[in-house]
């Protein structure tokens, strides 16, 4: 697949860049298992200070304690809800967990060299994904392939952008990073994110790797079952001149 006029790439996480069975099987129940540990941890410093308002908020309940949280966030975690203050402290028990050498995150191995190529072709590259910025980070910088953050300019989340079956947030993000949405490419393996990203101007791109339960074939969007056969290209001089 070639796609020219292309100036920035937004990339999703689960199930498109890294494996979903990664996320479900290794970084959930890992952070699960120690949120109490994690809040006693850190009772009093201000991520937990922090923490608890959102939480509270979240609930709707501004008297809720300690426990009362934990029990939030497990029950949240359970059912994989999207909520920020779960992202957000999973987010920080993964960060131990990478500084610790206890996790790493998973990435296909065709993504480190189609992001390199990209990079070469004078193309933005970001993340967008549910988890928070931070986590996303980690996620890269401490791949199994290595450090990757190098080849990543940004990372969007549920806080920074919104949630990513509405087509504001993609709006959002074309504000951020200053490039038209039809010069804009999402990767996703969800058709419901694809739809939104193309009601937001955005060109989409479905990901179904090899196995997917779901099929090899997202309707109404191309589909492609890795990055490794994807060429982008910006604008030419010649497209420009014409466009002008």
């Amino acid at each position: 697949m070639i796609l020219s006029t292309v100036r920035a790439v937004v990339l999703d996480i689960e199930g498109t860049t890294g494996s979903a069975s990664h996320v479900h099987e290794v970084l959930f129940p890992y952070a699960r298992e120690r949120l109490a540990a994690w809040f006693a941890a850190h009772r009093g410093e201000p991520p937990w200070t922090e923490l608890m308002e959102e939480i509270r908020t979240h609930t709707g309940d501004p008297r809720l304690d300690e426990g009362g949280a934990v029990a939030a966030l497990t029950a949240w975690s359970d059912e994989d809800v999207k909520s920020p203050p779960l992202k957000r402290v999973q987010g920080l028990i993964w960060a131990e967990g990478y500084a610790r050498s206890t996790l790493t995150g998973h990435v296909y191995d065709d993504v480190p060299a189609a992001l390199s190529r990209w990079r070469q072709a004078g193309l933005d590259r970001y993340l967008y994904s549910s988890g928070s910025a931070a986590a996303q980070r980690d996620w890269f910088a401490h791949s199994d392939h290595g450090d990757l953050s190098p080849l990543l300019n940004g990372y969007f989340d549920l806080s920074s952008a919104g949630g990513k079956r509405d087509p504001e947030s993609y709006r959002a993000i074309t504000r951020a990073i200053g490039v038209p949405a039809h010069e804009t490419v999402f990767f996703s393996d969800v058709e419901e994110e694809l739809d939104a990203a193309t009601a937001a101007g955005w060109r989409a791109v479905a990901v179904r790797r090899p196995g997917d339960p779901r099929g090899p074939e997202v309707a109404g969007h191309p589909t492609v079952p890795a990055l490794d056969g994807i060429r982008l290209h910006r604008r030419t001089r010649r497209e420009k001149e014409t466009r002008t």
